[in-house]
């Protein structure tokens, strides 16, 4: 009897955690189902009858006005984006790992040392003007494609953080006693070993920072003022607000151009599905990978 009770009151858990689950799982995907149907919705539509889950009345102008008023910009600028987010993905995962990996070694007579210095960063700061005279007026990236790759993205004391407790965690001092016992040295070690062990926090970061260089327009905005090297983000933001700009002189009588046609509304839904999803159609193939390497270490023996 009691066992026939623990079965039915087990079932109904699941149910009722599935149920739960089901409607988290709608609630997040409602959003961009909104979002993606306003951007084909017309613009005097979204005025007249607000947002929908499904167009109102079927447009295409706001894909239109970005992909063949601003075709070459666009193109230009989702190739600078993919060049910018694969190179500093790349330069991410060889740089950080072999900061984090000294730090996790106990035997290391510099550790304190430099986990302190890595630790100050993520407490203070010199500021916003400290770093644009210093990337500016000594390394010199101002509108050049490094401006875009280096400030804040390649060095994150917060990811060196969790590398370091991955490593100290997952990868046993006795397998780096063997293999020095064996005549390796350390970086066939950390290639060979450590590495390969550290798969689902290497694919974990490495997806959170493509995320951030993708999403980036903080370092285009202060760095870099040549249009032939705007990022898709920033590119975006300067159309919207080319837009605005535009509408605001019509709204004071100061041009006669006709601007009822122009999706101010359509067109922010539609920057935010060509913004979004590259990411959303890439993340399902990393979400194995990614789960995996922000629950790692969360069970300890």
């Amino acid at each position: 009897m009691d066992r026939s009770i623990k079965g039915t009151g087990e079932k109904i858990f699941q149910v009722v955690i599935c149920v739960i689950l089901l409607w988290l799982a709608i609630c997040a995907v409602m959003p961009f189902i909104l979002l993606i149907s306003s951007s084909f919705t017309a613009e005097d539509a979204l005025l007249k009858y607000g947002y929908g889950f499904w167009p109102s009345q079927f447009s295409l102008y706001a894909y239109e006005y970005l992909f063949v008023t601003n075709r070459d910009k666009i193109f230009r600028a989702y190739g600078i984006t993919i060049m910018v987010t694969v190179i500093g993905v790349c330069l991410h995962l060889i740089v950080a790992p072999m900061l984090a990996y000294p730090l996790s070694r106990r035997d290391y007579p510099r550790r304190n040392v430099l986990s302190f210095m890595v630790i100050f960063t993520m407490l203070f700061n010199g500021g916003i003007v400290a770093g644009y005279i210093i990337w500016t007026q000594v390394f010199h990236i101002k509108n050049t494609i490094f401006a875009l790759l280096f400030p804040g993205l390649v060095m994150n004391a917060f990811n060196i953080v969790l590398y370091r407790s991955s490593f100290a965690s997952n990868i046993h001092p006795s397998l780096i006693e063997a293999a020095r016992l064996d005549g390796a040295g350390e970086f066939y070690i950390y290639r060979k070993i450590v590495l390969p062990l550290s798969l689902p926090i290497l694919a974990a970061l490495g997806l959170m920072n493509g995320i951030g260089y993708w999403n980036d327009w903080n370092n285009g905005l202060y760095y870099i003022s040549d249009t032939k090297l705007y990022s898709l983000q920033l590119l975006l933001n300067s159309i919207l607000q080319n837009i605005q700009a535009l509408s605001q002189i019509v709204s004071q009588g100061g041009s006669n151009i006709d601007t009822s046609e122009m999706p101010s509304s359509g067109i922010r839904m539609a920057m935010a599905v060509i913004g979004t999803l590259p990411v959303m159609i890439l993340y399902p193939f990393f979400q194995k990978a990614f789960v995996a390497g922000i629950t790692l270490g969360g069970v300890k023996e």
